[in-house]
């Protein structure tokens, strides 16, 4: 099925990497995700304590648009960034 064929309600299993270089942004990305909490499948925290940073991974089924939204809010955070991927894997 085409992104474009998706029904409204339809989910998306998705993969989000984040590193976090800035640990002020800790508290605001730990907030987003409890947001986000409903649709959080998994979530994998590293601390790379040689590098002085943090990679989290987190598997999300969730609508698309909510992926991306949470994406971008997660994006702006200083200091932080963000990548998805997503599976062809879709469910109403």
């Amino acid at each position: 099925m085409d992104t474009k064929e998706m029904p409204k309600t339809a989910n998306r299993v998705a993969v989000m990497a984040i590193i976090v270089e800035n640990r002020d942004a800790t508290e605001p990305l730990n907030s987003l995700l409890h947001d986000y909490g409903r649709y959080i499948i998994g979530r994998m925290g590293i601390p790379y304590r040689e590098k002085g940073i943090n990679i989290i991974s987190i598997a999300l089924d969730a609508p698309q648009d909510d992926i991306s939204s949470l994406a971008g809010k997660i994006g702006k955070l200083q200091g932080v960034s963000v990548k998805t991927a997503y599976s062809n894997v879709i469910s109403e």
